[in-house]
């Protein structure tokens, strides 16, 4: 098994190829908590990295991406984001790397943004709120063989006080996929949507056939993975179901790894069948 010590990009159609190969759409989220690692280990940085990097480990002939949420790293200052690259230096070179960072701010703060998480980080994508504009994203869209995952419709429960709304007679966002996407292409960029709003997933893969969705919400949030897939696969897939809680918390006893291990075996085996 490769990990990155110099991570390689990693672009669409060798994304597609991964689902292919390992016939998954499996995203693993590295949400990981000190407080919630298992007993058997210290509850401590190097517990938090040593945990990673057994869950990277157990599940990556499942998973095709992998997420990092950054606040998760962040809290914990200079010594958080030393944890969060051991753990990012761990992945699969064949993986896709996703910062979950929802970055996004004028365009000369983005670029910093930019090159933080693409040059000095080798992460192959970065999630980003686009509130503020086409000149907030533009510096991540730069960058060549990189992925920018713009927030859409999300599944947290406060997503209706703005993203249901009208605007020009259009959900908000509705507009934001339309104007996003005149940005960039289906090559480097996706959307988020989340797995609680099936009906209304259905109606955006109809807006944007060809773009991959990075779709949380599956598990622990109550979405359903046959629900999503049926709305929202095209002929690629082009879908990256996250899954946080469920795999990394499957077992807070000596079998952790090993239950994670299962339940990413479960997803991918349900993923494979709708394939």
């Amino acid at each position: 098994m490769r990990f990155c010590l110099i991570c390689s990009a990693v672009n669409k159609q060798e994304l597609i190829q991964q689902i292919r190969l390992k016939k998954s759409y499996l995203c693993t989220g590295l949400d990981t908590q000190i407080e919630k690692l298992p007993h058997v280990l210290t509850r401590d940085g190097q517990g938090l990295i040593d945990f990673n990097r057994e869950i990277i480990d157990a599940t990556s002939n499942h998973s095709v991406a992998y997420k990092i949420n950054t606040a998760f790293y962040e809290q914990y200052g200079k010594a958080g984001w030393e944890w969060m690259e051991e753990t990012l230096h761990h992945l699969p070179n064949n993986t896709l790397k996703i910062a979950d960072a929802k970055r996004g701010d004028i365009g000369n703060t983005s670029s910093m943004y930019a090159k933080a998480f693409f040059d000095t980080l080798p992460f192959d994508a970065i999630t980003v709120a686009p509130y503020m504009g086409e000149d907030s994203l533009r510096p991540f869209l730069e960058f060549k063989d990189k992925w920018v995952i713009c927030l859409a419709l999300t599944s947290n429960a406060g997503h209706a006080d703005f993203q249901l709304g009208e605007y020009e007679g259009k959900k908000l966002y509705e507009r934001v996929i339309e104007t996003v996407c005149k940005w960039g292409s289906e090559e480097n960029l996706m959307f988020v949507v989340g797995a609680t709003r099936a009906q209304l997933v259905k109606e955006i893969r109809e807006m944007i056939p060809n773009h991959f969705l990075l779709v949380p919400g599956v598990g622990a949030q109550g979405g359903s993975l046959q629900e999503i897939t049926e709305a929202a696969a095209n002929e690629d897939v082009g879908l990256l179901v996250n899954s946080s809680r469920g795999i990394l918390y499957a077992s807070s006893e000596d079998d952790y790894k090993e239950a994670a291990a299962a339940e990413a075996q479960k997803l991918a085996a349900e993923m494979a069948s709708y394939l």
